[in-house]
């Protein structure tokens, strides 16, 4: 079974003004010590995406200490040599994700309540995230929150590592990991000023 970094950081295109931008703070992140990095990009063409994928593995991909998963799109996993893919309840099915990216790249699956989660435990996921956690304006139609509550419902369903996801902060973070995640994925607190924030959310989550 893997094992997950407590601080799972997603890249978001949207959330910056370029892709100088974004590049810039996920070289941050990585300078501050993450060790995995989701890129995510749900409005941008395939070669656009492709181009920024490749870019940002040419960037952070010296480290072999870093992981670096693809959000959606198991063709841009593979064409940018990415260790992952993530996929979410409107995306490719588990299975046929796995056919595509092979059995040693990791896959995760994206739920959203006790039904979608075990039902995820099922397939050959690596890892799932459950979520909102907190209410997210990372999504312009996010699904119901989950609350701590949920969380440690969800982790009576699954011995798969479990990542918790939505509104998540420095403020909130310990108590997430005391719920019962493994990991918590973090989109918006991460972008002020990118290295000292990972910096706090790795000493607050040791």
């Amino acid at each position: 079974m893997l094992q997950l970094p407590r601080l799972y950081t997603i890249l978001d295109a949207a959330c910056f003004p370029d892709a100088a931008a974004m590049f810039t703070a996920a070289e941050e992140l990585a300078a501050a010590g993450c060790s995995l990095l989701q890129y995510r990009n749900k409005s941008g063409n395939p070669l656009r995406m492709l181009h920024q994928a490749r870019e940002l593995r040419a960037r952070l991909g010296a480290s072999a200490k870093l992981v670096m998963i693809m959000n959606d799109r198991a063709d841009l996993c593979l064409a940018a040599q990415y260790d992952g893919l993530h996929v979410g309840q409107d995306d490719l099915l588990p299975e046929s994700a796995r056919s595509i990216i092979g059995p040693t790249r990791w896959l995760g699956v994206s739920t959203h309540n006790p039904e979608q989660l075990a039902e995820a435990d099922r397939t050959t996921a690596d890892y799932l995230a459950i979520g909102p956690i907190f209410a997210t304006s990372s999504k312009a139609n996010p699904d119901p929150v989950v609350g701590l509550e949920g969380l440690r419902r969800a982790r009576e369903l699954t011995r798969k590592p479990l990542v918790a996801i939505g509104g998540i902060t420095r403020a909130n973070a310990r108590s997430v990991i005391d719920a019962g995640a493994d990991s918590v994925a973090v989109i918006s607190d991460l972008l002020r000023d990118p290295r000292k924030s990972a910096e706090e959310f790795l000493r607050i989550l040791r």
